[in-house]
């Protein structure tokens, strides 16, 4: 079954271009190993740097993508490249998908005994699974309690104990870790992943019992800290998670007067106990909703400084982060747009317009307030995804004259638009500016498609980016469009006094100089091999010959067998005692 409304252009859509071209060289190395399908959840299997492969799951309904998940790392901008590469195989390869029975289905072939011993089973195999069925069952049993307003607010009624005990084992199977030697963090996410859980439950509008679970996990690390401690653990990570989700639990709870006390004094106390932040989330428990500017704000009465009185505060950012959040969750959209205006969360303000689907009174809001290319490009996707694909490409543009860290990522996306629209010329100009901050071979053909006619003078252009162009990993995209070109001494400037790390592309220049330059291969390699064998540097021998390989190519090539035996020989006098050397010589035919 294909994800509806799937197509290369969504996958661009929201994936940076890096991530792309890496997921696209993954599709083609066939990384995808395994493609599930149970119902409307694909789950797949991506090889990657790990020995254990990367698991994708993708879920979708009649609409397309409702949900996209990858156990990576990648914590970047849109999705990763194991994701991309399993979106290619879902439009390309469709048939590859095995389709398999959903959960439902095979829990409707077994009866209540049955699934009862099915979960004894893989509690036996899988024994922390029983810390997450408690907590499970704790929660589906639990009523809300109805307070005398008449609202149903689920207040404290969740046991936190499992909490606290799990905060407990993860430090101590830290220590664990440490003393057996584990130099590598084993405390940051599975902390994060309990703290996730308060998340949900303020997510799900539950603040009360969402601050029953923070509360037991802020106490027991507080509690049991010193432990880790002393193997040089840093609290700071947890410490920002916990501020930012005891400020969204404050502000989603109904608490009284007497509870907003305990809640203060227990900040207070760890704050001096852990030597931690909690300043945000007691500004958030001392303002709460009720905070008078923020009323007036609310309400459309938006004053020069915002909801803030005195001094605005380091956290005042995060505090309207987490407002709006709220806002957005409980659909008091008017509401959010006051205060994302008021606060100046510019990016924030566009896109809900954008979102809202008045696009006219974004592009108006955008023409006055968008000031960054960040702004823009998150608009411009906001349209994307509305299908104002033709008020998108206008935005993307006007971003890419603004100042900001994304031109590269914004360039790609708005060329790839503009190619979608026909509008070869846009996807021309867009691509020269990614091209300008990340030279690129794969774009620069792309850019020889796109000109035409006017190649020549685009070409002029491009060189002269790359020639006067720095920037990390550049060099091996600068050696390709040179050698593309015929440019063998600018391919040659770029690789002269690289490090030999960098061999792979250094050959590639060396073998294209072999006739137009061949003493500066024979000059470059045997300095490289010559500062390997002086110094006995036994492990990078194996380097070494291939350095004189590469010299003996150019002394051959152009017609210097003498010299060539000449050199060997002053070779072999010098270092003739060195037996691995000489092994090596033997083995690739070097004597």
């Amino acid at each position: 079954m294909l994800i509806p409304k799937l197509s290369e252009f969504t996958i661009r859509r929201n994936a940076n271009a890096k991530s792309f071209q890496r997921g696209e060289a993954y599709y083609e190395a066939d990384a995808v190993i395994s493609l599930t399908q149970r119902g409307n959840l694909l789950q797949a299997e991506v090889e990657g740097n790990q020995s254990h492969p990367y698991q994708v799951s993708l879920s979708f309904n009649s609409e397309g993508l409702t949900s996209v998940k990858c156990t990576c790392p990648y914590d970047a901008d849109g999705w990763c490249k194991h994701i991309v590469a399993t979106m290619l195989v879902c439009m390309r390869q469709p048939e590859s998908i095995e389709e398999r029975p959903t959960l439902q289905q095979l829990l409707d072939y077994l009866d209540e005994r049955q699934t009862q011993k099915l979960i004894q089973q893989l509690v036996a195999e899988y024994p922390r699974l029983i810390e997450a069925i408690d907590r499970h069952v704790n929660w589906i049993t639990t009523p809300p309690i109805e307070q005398q307003t008449g609202k149903s607010v689920c207040r404290h009624t969740i046991d936190s104990k499992p909490f606290k005990q799990k905060v407990r084992l993860i430090l101590r199977d830290a220590v664990r870790a440490w003393e057996d030697g584990y130099d590598d963090d084993p405390i940051s996410e599975e902390l994060l992943s309990v703290v996730q859980t308060a998340i949900d439950f303020s997510e799900r509008g539950d603040g009360n019992n969402a601050i029953a679970i923070l509360e037991a996990i802020t106490s027991s690390c507080v509690e049991n800290w010193d432990d880790v401690a002393d193997y040089g653990a840093d609290n700071y990570e947890i410490v920002q998670e916990l501020n930012e989700a005891w400020c969204e639990a404050i502000l989603t709870a109904e608490l009284t007067p007497e509870e907003k006390v305990d809640i203060q004094v227990n900040l207070e106390a760890w704050q001096d106990e852990w030597n931690a932040d909690f300043d945000l989330a007691s500004e958030a428990l001392r303002q709460g909703w009720e905070y008078q500017p923020l009323v007036e704000v609310l309400q459309g009465n938006i004053p020069e400084r915002g909801v803030w009185e005195g001094e605005i505060p380091d956290y005042a950012d995060d505090l309207a982060l987490i407002r709006l959040k709220i806002l957005e969750r409980q659909e008091r959209y008017q509401e959010y747009l006051y205060l994302a205006d008021a606060e100046g969360q510019t990016e924030q303000y566009l896109t809900m317009l954008g979102r809202l689907g008045r696009i006219d009174e974004a592009i108006t809001a955008a023409q006055a307030q968008m000031d960054t290319m960040e702004e823009a490009f998150a608009l411009a996707k906001t349209f994307g995804q509305q299908d104002s694909l033709s008020e998108a490409l206008d935005i993307a543009q006007i971003g890419l004259n603004l100042p900001g860290n994304c031109q590269y990522e914004l360039g790609i996306w708005t060329s790839d638009l503009a190619q979608e629209l026909g509008n070869g010329e846009a996807a021309l100009s867009a691509l020269k500016a990614a091209f300008q901050v990340k030279p690129s071979f794969v774009d620069y053909q792309k850019m020889a498609e796109l000109a035409g006619e006017n190649w020549a003078n685009i070409k002029t252009d491009l060189l002269q980016i790359i020639r006067t162009s720095g920037g990390w990993e550049t060099e091996s995209a600068k050696v390709d469009i040179f050698l593309h070109e015929g440019l063998i001494d600018d391919a040659i400037a770029i690789v002269n006094e690289l490090r030999s790390y960098n061999c792979e592309f250094i050959y590639r220049v060396m073998d294209a100089a072999i006739s137009h330059n061949p003493d500066w291969v024979i000059a470059n390699a045997c300095h490289r091999a010559e500062s390997i064998m002086d110094a006995g540097k036994a492990e990078y021998y194996d380097e070494a010959v291939q350095w004189l390989k590469k010299a003996r190519a150019a002394y051959l090539g152009s017609g210097r067998k003498a010299d060539w035996a000449s050199y060997k020989a002053k070779l072999m006098q010098e270092h003739g005692r060195k037996r691995k050397l000489m092994g090596l010589f033997k083995q690739q035919g070097m004597e």
